[in-house]
């Protein structure tokens, strides 16, 4: 989730996503309604293709613009560039009311010994204007993962780093296979437990290295004892310590 950066901001997660866009005049409101399944997009080895099924669950017709990037991380933030080694089909989709449309994607090559990550962007056009209408689009970032025709696995090592005033939580992935957390639990020795920042960014790409602000209460200043990691991985549960390292 953050690769949203429409005029209004969303998040989705699971296997299922419904989106409400809302146009407003005066006092009344008419909701229109999109969903998009699947939202994580997962090719297996030698899968070339596959596809994603956007509903209109609204009133009144809607189009979008389909977009392909390439998805990689860079000192802790998602990037994104345009790349030809994905085609989607069609450019524009145009869903009527109580409708459903196929969009679908093809690999031009397949991926050797990294899995491929890419995002799909599907933007919202913007209907006629209409005087004392104010239109909100949305964007809709769904992510693909393309596996290698290699053994791939998912390696994740964790430590801790200042930087300036601040502590972060980093993930460094040496693995060829993407990994995702959730349920991650930072806690000190004293049982404290510390918030994170890790529902906003769950991914820790192949060969890269993602990271999480860690909120330290005020008045409670941390030394530099190792805390304890709890998280639920996609290669399973995680229970370690977890060291601050000197900023490099």
């Amino acid at each position: 989730m953050n690769l949203w950066k429409s005029r209004q901001r969303m998040a989705v997660g699971g296997s299922f996503a419904a989106i409400l866009v809302f146009i407003a005049s005066g006092l009344a409101a008419n909701a229109q309604a999109l969903s998009v399944i699947p939202v994580n997009v997962f090719l297996s080895p030698g899968q070339r293709t596959t596809t994603l099924t956007v509903t209109n669950q609204g009133q009144s017709s809607t189009s979008l613009q389909t977009r392909i990037f390439a998805w990689s991380q860079k000192d802790g933030e998602d990037q994104l560039t345009p790349t030809n080694d994905v085609v989607v089909s069609p450019p524009i989709v145009k869903v009527d009311p109580g409708a459903s449309q196929v969009v679908r994607i093809a690999l031009r090559q397949m991926p050797q010994f990294r899995e491929g990550t890419y995002r799909i962007l599907l933007d919202q056009i913007p209907g006629p204007a209409e005087p004392g209408v104010v239109a909100m689009v949305l964007r809709m970032s769904i992510p693909i993962f393309a596996a290698p025709t290699i053994r791939s696995f998912a390696d994740v090592q964790f430590h801790l780093q200042r930087i300036e005033n601040s502590l972060y939580l980093i993930g460094t992935n040496h693995g060829n296979l993407h990994e995702k957390l959730k349920d991650l639990e930072l806690s000190t020795k004293d049982g404290l437990k510390l918030k994170t920042e890790i529902s906003a960014v769950p991914y820790v790409l192949a060969g890269s290295s993602q990271r999480w602000h860690v909120v330290i209460p005020e008045k409670q200043p941390l030394s530099n004892a190792p805390l304890q990691l709890k998280a639920t991985l996609n290669a399973g549960a995680v229970d370690v310590q977890v060291q601050i390292v000197p900023s490099p």
